[in-house]
């Protein structure tokens, strides 16, 4: 069997027709969007049919689209922007205990600027309550950032909620939406969302490309000074080839995100209840039912994660231990411990992420494997031994 991919939250495969759109801007079409000439005229009218394709798939307008290069771009800006723009003399940003990277270490890069910052803590299943937010604010609070879906345990956030609070207080809301972008349904103004991040290769877009959306009349400073690209707000040569693909992956996706989901869905609860029925000593983490579709995030005990990982990469399996952006951190995972997972157990977390072309096979074979694997670590774990001993493991 082929290579078994299981790590699409980490990236996804650029859609055919994605690339086929593309190539022209490359190639023969590949004047700057921001030349008065004909080559320049061309790119800009696929450029502004491409902000259009994408405002509509979330129901903005296309004035509130930016172009970045990326999630952590994104992230970057609407949370620096937010507090830049703020005339507050003391400035409060209420975030989560799990959100990715590029709002953490945003945030505690701007705590070290002054900047005061809550970390709301989930419950057990990663879910941020309302109530938790509510407590978190103060008159100071300039910005409230919730992840619209967790990238490792897929919990998916009260968004809503949140945005409806954020509404009737007066405070900016942004949300990270890089995971649930393609798979959710998402309306800006129904969920009364500020700012939200989305990244194109996570719905088999190219890498290198993603948005702010800005909702008209909320302050954000621009983030980077240069020409006057994007209104003046996001300086930089606008990538036509990646904007043009982003808008065509994100197009075919939600196109086909009703068939996907349900296949998804399908696999993802068969693989938890094979893995929960054949594996003892395992612990599924994030919420079982508010879960995107295409998440499955194990903590397997007695296990070393990355000795897993390492044995399904021998075997034809690609999944991952954690985010793909903390990978180089020996540290447990950060959202795994906010969850109240002991650092132990944590550091025998395995997720598994689905896509459009995962198949009962592929999921079939990858849980034959993973019992096999499990089985041979566990014999070599001296706690699973003494377990074993005490009766206690059957």
């Amino acid at each position: 069997m082929n290579l078994i991919y299981l790590d699409n939250a980490a990236t996804t495969p650029l859609s055919e027709k994605a690339l086929s759109d593309m190539t022209p801007y490359f190639m023969t079409e590949f004047g700057n969007a921001s030349s008065l000439h004909q080559k320049g005229r061309i790119a800009k009218k696929v450029v502004d049919l491409a902000r259009d394709t994408i405002a509509h798939s979330i129901g903005a307008r296309s004035n509130e689209i930016y172009f970045t290069s990326g999630g952590t771009e994104s992230d970057n800006w609407a949370i620096r922007g937010a507090i830049k723009a703020s005339k507050n003399k003391v400035k409060h940003i209420v975030t989560s205990a799990i959100e990715h990277p590029a709002v953490l270490n945003t945030c505690q890069d701007l705590e070290r600027e002054g900047v005061l910052v809550t970390y709301v803590y989930p419950d057990k299943n990663g879910v941020i309550s309302l109530e938790s937010i509510k407590k978190a604010v103060n008159a100071n609070t300039v910005l409230i950032s919730i992840m619209f879906a967790n990238n490792e345990i897929g919990t998916i956030q009260p968004i809503s909620e949140i945005g409806s609070f954020c509404r009737a207080e007066g405070i900016v809301f942004h949300t990270d939406a890089v995971q649930a972008m393609g798979t959710m349904e998402i309306d800006v103004d129904k969920m009364n969302i500020d700012l939200l991040s989305m990244s194109a290769h996570k719905f088999n877009g190219p890498k290198g490309i993603g948005v702010l959306y800005i909702r008209t009349g909320v302050k954000i400073d621009r983030f980077m000074t240069g020409g006057e690209q994007e209104r003046g707000k996001r300086a930089g040569t606008l990538a036509t080839p990646l904007i043009v693909g982003m808008a065509s992956a994100l197009k075919e996706t939600l196109e086909n995100r009703e068939v996907n989901n349900e296949k998804m869905i399908r696999l993802r609860d068969d693989f938890i209840n094979g893995v929960q029925k054949n594996i003892p000593y395992v612990h599924l983490n994030g919420d079982r039912a508010k879960r995107l579709a295409n998440n499955i995030n194990f903590s397997f005990e007695f296990i070393e994660g990355e000795s897993l990982l390492m044995r399904l990469d021998l075997d034809g399996i690609a999944v991952s231990s954690g985010s793909a952006c903390a990978s180089g951190s020996l540290q447990a995972s950060h959202v795994i411990k906010a969850i109240g997972v002991s650092d132990e157990l944590a550091h025998s977390t395995i997720r598994f992420s689905l896509g459009k072309d995962t198949t009962q096979e592929q999921m079939n074979h990858t849980l034959e494997v993973l019992i096999k694997n499990v089985k041979v670590l566990r014999e070599m774990s001296p706690l699973y031994d003494s377990k074993k001993k005490e009766g206690k493991y059957v």
